[in-house]
């Protein structure tokens, strides 16, 4: 028996330290091949079902490696669980002396010199933030880590964090006159001395990409880098090997620019004048679209004169500043940082305008307060696989959902991984006797404007029959807020008393921690609810999802990259969009069941599924569930025993 075996044995280490521990092949044989992948320094694909144990099985491994560890996460959720509960577990079951770290990027920590600024400033847009702010200075003064999550009295989500915390532009480094007191600067050291660092995908990419978010000293002494939610990565590592600029930026650079006048620069008045007029400016292009939320193609953008007209004039009070800055950069650290930052930002909205590099796609984001201008690279391929030759280090790449049926194709072209080892290990639930997957008949097309209305009426008899416990997952947000709309009015007519949860009025945590408490409440959300949602037993017993989630084919980056993939006498629907739909829809599908004893109903709303030819490509690559049509089977599988077969 091999040591891995040892550990992960009825009576071996793991079991001492994990209640109810229970031996799994599938989490043995990942830990083994993950193990054989270190120590050979060779990338391997591992794709777990729900259920395997793939934290422990890559724990374990990189715990005995003795080498340093990258461990990536794709949240700082999932950050904070390995941090504070499976790293101390494995380490304490291993009696590994390892050290660990935390590391998160800049804007999660307090800044001594911002937070200064803003105290000094007193322009504070409520009371709250007054309020606030006191509170923070207050922690600032008593925390050993500065991590703004430990700062429990201020919301999350409180505007005032922005205003005490730095971002990579406007952190002044080394220069700053608290850098010997920085908790960026405490995080960095800690994370340079521990054996196993653990960041999430952002802040890694941010490293590769950019080599300025901290730990650029980390990645080349590290012996092992593991991805988790490795899924994830493309689109991360598009948006970081791409350039990007927006009207928040530059409205941080206005607002920063003028305290750093008033503190260093009180005497030439026409430097504040000028931050105000980059930060009307910067206002003024956002108002320039009216859409609330969305993203526009680079032709629709530069067709549009309101639109260019805005964008002119916010280039020239960006110049502007940038003059004004230069003549007085001398006089502080602060207004030398703030003359860069205006320098690059008017160098980024020169290279999108102009559009010189055809291998980027240029376009337009939209929020609701905030315009971003996007050049994302047609493929990531070629970049990220030079990251992983150029260097002699294991990569762990696992997560849930990799592979379409069984094939990693798609994921390993959109990283460039060639040649690699890729394994899958199955979910050790019982699918077949504990899930039902369920395609309602005469359903209309899913861009058919009552399809929403049907989804809803489809649904209700299955709620119905499952008391509640449901999640409605949407792939828009009108179509969320319509269904909400629609089962508040059916639940009233029909006399149910079933709360229902819409995603925006409240946040994650709380809509999910409300969700747990009724048990019987159901869940309005779109795909941010998709993944990285952990509800077990009986308080979620039905997941619908109203159609197949392919991305909307007038998306600027999807639409480059179908039409450059069509040059090339490729298939993009077949070999692109519905492979990137499957795996999403796993993502989905996977917030079902996750627990042994878990039971539930999958209802996928898209006769697209059943009709079309790809449609068995994609439901082969779920779970091994039973199917049906019959909508009397699926409300009959919440009247039968968890140890019943359901009739054929």
């Amino acid at each position: 028996m091999s040591e891995i075996e040892k550990i992960f044995a009825l009576n071996g280490s793991l079991s001492e330290v994990v209640p109810e521990f229970r031996a799994r092949p599938g989490q043995v044989e990942m830990a083994k091949q993950i193990d054989k992948a270190i120590r050979s320094q060779k990338p391997i694909v591992a794709e777990a079902g729900t259920g395997t144990g793939k934290t422990f099985a890559y724990l374990v491994p990189a715990l005995l490696s003795g080498g340093k560890v990258i461990v990536s996460t794709g949240t700082k959720n999932l950050q904070d669980q390995l941090f504070d509960r499976d790293i101390p577990t494995v380490r304490k079951a291993l009696k590994a002396p390892v050290s660990v770290a935390l590391l998160k990027g800049r804007a999660n920590y307090v800044c001594h010199h911002h937070l200064a600024n803003t105290q000094a400033d007193g322009r504070l847009s409520s009371r709250d933030d007054v309020r606030y702010l006191q509170l923070i200075a207050r922690f600032s003064q008593r925390t050993q880590s500065g991590d703004r999550a430990d700062c429990a009295d201020v919301p999350e989500n409180a505007s005032v964090w922005s205003l005490v915390t730095s971002n990579r532009e406007n952190c002044l480094g080394s220069q700053c006159e608290d850098y010997e007191q920085c908790f960026v600067m405490k995080a960095r050291k800690q994370a340079l001395a521990a054996d196993v660092v653990v960041v999430n995908h952002h802040l890694f990419f941010a490293d590769v990409a950019l080599r300025d978010e901290g730990i650029s000293e980390l990645l080349p002494s590290c012996n092992t880098v593991i991805f988790d939610e490795a899924h994830q990565l493309p689109d991360t590592a598009s948006l970081f090997f791409g350039e990007t600029v927006s009207t928040a930026l530059l409205i941080d650079l206005a607002r920063d620019a003028r305290m750093e006048a008033i503190a260093s620069a009180r005497d030439f008045a026409p430097l504040p004048e000028a931050a105000i007029a980059l930060d009307k400016a910067a206002r003024d292009l956002r108002l320039s679209r009216r859409e609330e939320v969305g993203r526009i193609r680079y032709q629709q953008l530069i067709e549009d004169e309101t639109f260019m007209s805005a964008l002119k004039d916010t280039s020239v009070k960006l110049s502007e500043l940038f003059v004004l800055l230069e003549s007085q950069a001398e006089r502080s650290e602060g207004l030398e940082h703030c003359r860069g930052r205006a320098q690059e930002l008017a160098q980024k909205i020169s290279r999108w305008t102009e559009a010189k590099d055809l291998s980027f796609v240029r376009w337009s984001e939209l929020f609701g307060s905030s315009l971003q201008l996007h050049a994302t690279p047609l493929s990531i391929a070629d970049i990220f696989r030079k990251q992983i030759t150029e260097t002699s280090r294991s990569w762990v790449f696992t997560s849930a959902t990799l592979s379409v049926n069984g094939n990693f194709k798609h994921y390993c072209d959109e990283l460039g991984l060639e040649g690699v080892q890729t394994e899958s290990w199955p979910s050790p639930f019982d699918y077949e006797r504990n899930s039902l997957l369920y395609v309602p008949e005469n359903l209309p097309n899913p861009n058919d404007r009552e399809h929403t209305a049907t989804v809803v009426n489809e649904a209700l008899p299955i709620i119905k029959a499952s008391g509640g416990r449901a999640f409605l997952l949407f792939t828009s947000l009108r179509a969320m807020r319509e269904a909400a709309q629609l089962l508040r009015e059916a639940f009233e007519v029909q006399g149910l008393i079933y709360p229902v949860l819409l995603q925006g009025e409240g946040s994650r945590t709380e809509l999910l921690d409300r969700f747990r408490e009724l048990g019987n409440a159901v869940l309005v959300a779109s795909q941010s609810f998709w993944e990285g949602v952990d509800v077990r037993g009986e308080a979620l017993s039905v997941v619908v999802i109203d159609r197949l989630p392919f991305s909307p084919p007038d998306d600027p980056v999807l639409a480059a990259r179908i039409e450059k993939m069509n040059e090339q006498g490729r298939n993009a629907f077949m070999d692109y969009q519905v492979p990137q739909a499957v795996i999403s829809l796993k993502q989905g599908a996977g917030r079902l069941i996750r627990d042994e004893n878990d039971r539930g109903v999958l209802m996928i709303c898209d006769p697209r599924l059943v009709e079309k030819r790809y449609g068995k490509r994609i439901w082969r690559s779920l779970p091994p569930m039973k199917r049906t049509r019959l909508q009397s089977e699926a409300i009959q599988f919440f009247s039968v025993n968890s140890d019943q077969k359901l009739p054929p």
